[in-house]
């Protein structure tokens, strides 16, 4: 898989973070609850910035939209975004569900995504290429594949719910609406549920090793990177609403495509 310049930039910046991250993890680092009540450490906001400073060094004229530091040209025909330590109760209770999320949005629609657990030891990526069709710009993968730890990883063929696995993340919004029961009569169905959560899910999912991922509770900064991943390896990534993912997004319907409609049709149910 050929690497273009977007790639290279957020390849080497997922690099020069874990550096950072590597650095301060175990270390007892001191957190400081921001306004939104979520954690913060030194360690964020250091390997933000060192991600911030290799993009704008290659790509002065883009957008950014960080965790930790902040937005800028988010008119910007490229937009990047970045969550430098995405599961930060993680990292300070020290294990290793954490990791770095970049992706560059191009026009509103994903098309770099990189994924680097650094303690776990996982580093997902991938790039989609983009054709306008007569709705627009639609992703096809062109050739390319998603890519983890240096192998191509594609999703599985399972097309019944009943032979499937769904992994759930934060549910807290699901489980205080409608759709609540809805999901428990789509969970009853399944082969397997599991709660990996985080990029471990999303990993899994493009790798084929399981079918489903269900979350009710995030922010783009959280998934853009896992959306373009996802995409690449043959999967399908909507909200719970089956709309497409944008800056606003906070629910997740990821599968291997195949259970798309079925799964958002058993979570529409009455």
């Amino acid at each position: 898989m050929s690497h273009s310049p977007f790639l290279s930039a957020a390849l080497d910046a997922a690099r020069a973070a874990a550096e950072v991250i590597r650095r301060y993890y175990q270390q007892n680092v001191a957190v400081t609850i921001k306004a939104d009540k979520s954690p913060v450490t030194q360690a964020d906001v250091e390997s933000e910035r060192v991600i911030r400073d290799i993009i704008s060094q290659r790509f002065p004229e883009h957008g950014f939209y960080g965790e930790e530091t902040g937005q800028s040209a988010m008119d910007a025909e490229y937009l990047w975004l970045v969550d430098p330590i995405d599961g930060t109760k993680a990292f300070v209770r020290e294990y290793p569900f954490f990791s770095t999320q970049i992706a560059l949005m191009q026009r509103g629609r994903l098309i770099v995504g990189v994924s680097s657990a650094p303690v776990y030891g996982e580093l997902a990526y991938a790039q989609l290429e983009h054709s306008v069709s007569g709705d627009g710009l639609q992703p096809t993968v062109c050739g390319q594949s998603a890519v983890l730890n240096d192998r191509a990883i594609r999703v599985s063929d399972i097309d019944s719910i009943e032979a499937c696995a769904i992994s759930a993340g934060n549910l807290k919004t699901l489980a205080r609406g409608p759709q609540w029961s809805a999901y428990g009569k789509l969970i009853a169905s399944a082969s397997r549920i599991r709660g990996y959560g985080d990029f471990l899910h999303y990993h899994l999912l493009a790798s084929g090793k399981i079918d489903v991922v269900i979350e009710s509770d995030v922010n783009i900064l959280d998934i853009a990177a896992l959306a373009v991943i996802v995409e690449a390896a043959g999967g399908k990534f909507s909200d719970l609403e089956g709309k497409p993912i944008g800056l606003e997004t906070t629910t997740v319907l990821a599968t291997n495509k195949i259970l798309h409609g079925d799964v958002l049709s058993a979570l529409q149910a009455s």
